[in-house]
């Protein structure tokens, strides 16, 4: 193992590394949390070759969700995995105060780390972001960094993020921009800050650009198949690669679509996981986008990724 292969492996000291799935919740037909199909959906994942998960982020509808329920599926996944390390709740909300709330909530946890959007209830100021992530930060875990930019309308760009590692509030960022370019910017303004590729359909050219871990969507499906592309990716080994990253791509830009959640359940319930409704007001996919999803995932089945 090169030592640029082990640098992108999981460790209890780097927890945020590795693939850590962003995932689903799966509900009941009444929009219930399952809790026991949770639990189970995240013994499932680390046993097929995930390192951790991401609860309570935007595939697990936390806008939706109540305190209580909130902090249930937090609990839930730690016992699940057998190892608070192995989990990186989210923790964005409205305020800083509350975000930082719900990192000291993770922290009574055992977590290993937490991943934080910048504010999105207006279009913030860098003060205003910088400050946002120093609170969390005060809870004592690692913050991963979440830059969405079309959704929150606030751009996390690499002169920001440097500034905010420079400040101790982070450790690494979750890309979402698309823009692979701003991978080798970032490794030139903040070089020890970490680098995890944030939207599916981008993971091998970002593991190629020098990022060190994968906050996933699609294997919440696909576990196995994307822990061997993410392994093939990270080792170089383009051979295996980049005929498994063609065959998955059509589900894996389904990540930075819209309807992302509806997607990626769509494709569990298919393959015999157990997704179910989303709440509102993600309403169901219908019409040519879930013929689409049907029909990938289907694909990727026949092709004899699990």
């Amino acid at each position: 193992m090169t030592s640029a292969t082990a640098s992108a492996t999981w460790t209890a000291e780097r927890p945020w590394r590795g693939i850590m799935v962003a995932t689903a919740l799966p509900l009941r037909e009444d929009l219930s949390v399952d809790y026991d199909a949770y639990s189970e959906h995240v013994r499932h994942l680390i046993g097929n070759g995930c390192d951790g998960v991401v609860p309570n982020g935007s595939l697990g509808e936390y806008q939706t969700l109540t305190d209580d329920e909130r902090a249930r599926v937090v609990r839930t996944a730690v016992e699940a995995a057998g190892d608070g390390a192995r989990v990186m709740p989210g923790v964005s909300a409205y305020g800083s105060a509350e975000s930082r709330r719900w990192a000291e909530q993770a922290a009574a946890e055992g977590c290993g780390s937490v991943l934080l959007l910048p504010p999105n209830a207006y279009r913030a100021d860098d003060r205003s972001v910088r400050d946002h992530y120093a609170e969390a930060a005060k809870a004592g875990l690692p913050v991963i960094a979440y830059n969405n930019p079309l959704d929150t309308r606030v751009d996390l760009t690499p002169d920001v993020l440097a500034r905010l590692h420079g400040d101790g509030s982070v450790v690494a960022v979750k890309e979402f921009s698309g823009d692979v370019r701003r991978a080798y910017e970032i490794a030139e303004l903040a070089p020890d800050l970490d680098l995890l590729v944030g939207a599916d359909d981008v993971l091998l050219e970002l593991v190629l650009a020098g990022a060190v871990g994968w906050i996933a969507g699609y294997p919440n499906a696909f576990p196995a198949a994307c822990a061997e592309l993410y392994d093939a990716a990270r080792a170089q080994d383009l051979a295996t690669a980049l005929p498994l990253y063609r065959s998955l791509h059509p589900l894996l830009r389904q990540d930075s679509r819209t309807e992302f959640v509806q997607a990626i359940k769509v494709s569990m319930d298919i393959v015999g996981r157990r997704g179910g409704p989303t709440r509102p007001p993600r309403a169901p996919l219908s019409g040519p986008t879930e013929a689409f999803v049907r029909s990938a995932t289907e694909k990727a089945l026949a092709a004899g990724h699990r």
